[in-house]
């Protein structure tokens, strides 16, 4: 009875959808296979699993229960020196004060650590000081250096054999946890099948609101039973309308929302994918509204290409396409494909895409390309190396999003106190919560010691708040 949903990679498997590890139709979605499994990876595909924030714990144990601790075990992190880390652990080590470590470290994170007797001078620190430039030259020599093992947010790594006979294990900092030696990078490198069980807060939020109402309203309800393509619910996303609604409710989602006007679950899918860091940086969100708009026109350099982009007006979005486009463009083998796909998603992008540009541009031209056209592709690329969404990922959570924004539209009261049972997540604190749910006319009642449970619920239509919201 744990809400959970696959995303990332795995919704591009049909044989995830059919088991119910993810909720998204690959086939109907036309998602690309090879972004899940493909003959040259030779390696265990890529499966992530969300579930409901407050009770991961019981599915991790869940795990460890049923493969037992021999052949289970979490994958760690290595948390390394960086920058003003480096810098404050090697001042303090050799005897600077901590005001002094703190102005050092601010004046060369703002001055990317090109530090010169006079920003030393600004920050109070004398340049003739051998400590302060000892501590610059040991931080520097720190940079990148290993500092202690953490454990991975939810990578779990299962095997046939004894975990121990592969791989170095511990018991983790959390009792009843136990961590491998190794990073994901590692376990990849060797083949190991890793699966991350991540925790969402929303999937806490859908599935309380799912039991107020099969409580006071009598309807089951599921993430594949919600109505699809319910025209009132895009008429209040246009409006902006996305208070505590999941993924579309920030600043600039809300002003993106009635410039794009989404009128079916797939402009969702493009909403999610267009307001990242990637997008914004590779200068794909104005093309994309100007075509959408009908105030540029859509061309493609040939129909090969209009298949691969016509779902985004032109404009290369997401992963997938961009392996697409090198295969079918650049003629580039689906295992090479992949390799870009992973320097895109590595986060080193920037450094580890630079080799692949000759080899795409120079494919592209032997196909007929042209090298401004073939550059540009590129350059959009480069945009979201790194913040760059799989299509399946955008889809998964525009699943939840439709879902959420569904319940807030037809069922406002227990949305809300499904949120305000779920906090803290999300973007708004409680109260603004509660203002959002009185304007769209809901009577809320507040805490009271005859009435209310520890939880907010229903009652007679009305929010009535619970002993929850009282603090201290």
């Amino acid at each position: 009875g744990i809400l959970c949903q696959g995303r990332g990679s795995a919704a591009n498997s049909a044989v995830c959808y059919a088991l119910g590890i993810t909720a998204i139709d690959p086939v109907r979605m036309g998602l690309l296979f090879e972004r899940f499994l493909s003959m040259e990876r030779r390696e265990p595909p890529d499966i992530d699993v969300d579930f409901e924030h407050e009770r991961r714990e019981e599915v991790l144990q869940y795990v460890y229960a049923k493969h037992g601790r021999q052949r289970a075990g979490m994958v760690c992190e290595i948390i390394c020196y960086r920058g003003r880390l480096a810098l404050r652990e090697a001042g303090k080590a050799l005897g600077l004060a901590l005001d002094q470590v703190d102005r050092l470290s601010r004046v060369a994170s703002a001055h990317g650590f090109q530090v010169t007797p006079e920003v030393l001078r600004e920050a109070g620190l004398s340049p003739s000081d051998g400590r302060v430039l000892r501590t610059l030259s040991v931080a520097r020599e720190l940079e990148g250096v290993p500092r202690h093992l953490s454990i991975h947010v939810g990578g779990f790594v299962m095997t046939r054999e004894p975990l121990v006979d592969l791989v170095p294990v511990e018991n983790a900092a959390m009792p009843g946890r136990t961590v491998i030696q190794w990073e994901k990078d590692d376990v990849n490198a060797v083949g190991l099948l890793k699966v991350d069980l991540l925790a969402l807060g929303m999937l806490t939020a859908l599935s309380r609101c799912f039991a107020l109402i099969r409580q006071h309203h009598g309807r089951e309800l599921s993430l594949a039973t919600v109505p699809p393509e319910d025209p009132k619910v895009y008429d209040m996303l246009c409006e902006a309308d996305t208070v505590g609604v999941f993924q579309i409710e920030s600043r600039a989602q809300m002003n993106m929302l009635p410039r794009l006007r989404p009128r079916e679950f797939y402009d969702l899918v493009v909403q999610i994918a267009l307001i990242r860091p990637g997008p914004i940086v590779g200068n794909m969100v104005h093309p994309y509204l100007r075509r959408r708009n009908g105030q540029e026109p859509v061309t493609y350099p040939s129909n090969e290409v209009r298949g691969i982009l016509q779902k985004t007006l032109g404009v290369p979005l997401f992963q997938e396409q961009a392996m697409r486009l090198a295969m079918v463009a650049a003629g580039f083998s689906a295992g090479e494909a992949d390799g870009l796909r992973r320097a895109l998603s590595h986060k080193h992008a920037e450094e580890r895409i630079h080799p692949y540009r000759g080899r795409f541009v120079g494919g592209c031209e032997a196909k007929g390309y042209t090298r401004k056209q073939a550059e540009e592709w590129f350059d959009h690329f480069r945009g979201f190396a790194h913040y760059g969404f799989p299509e399946s990922h955008s889809a998964s959570f525009a699943l939840i999003a439709y879902a959420s924004s569904w319940l807030k539209c037809h069922y406002p009261a227990a949305f809300t106190a499904a949120l305000l049972n779920s906090q803290p997540m999300g973007f708004y604190a409680p109260h603004t919560l509660v203002a959002d749910v009185q304007r769209h006319g809901v009577e809320v009642r507040p805490v009271d010691v005859r009435r209310s449970a520890w939880d907010c619920t229903l009652e007679d239509g009305a929010l009535r708040l619970g002993l929850r919201m009282v603090r201290g």
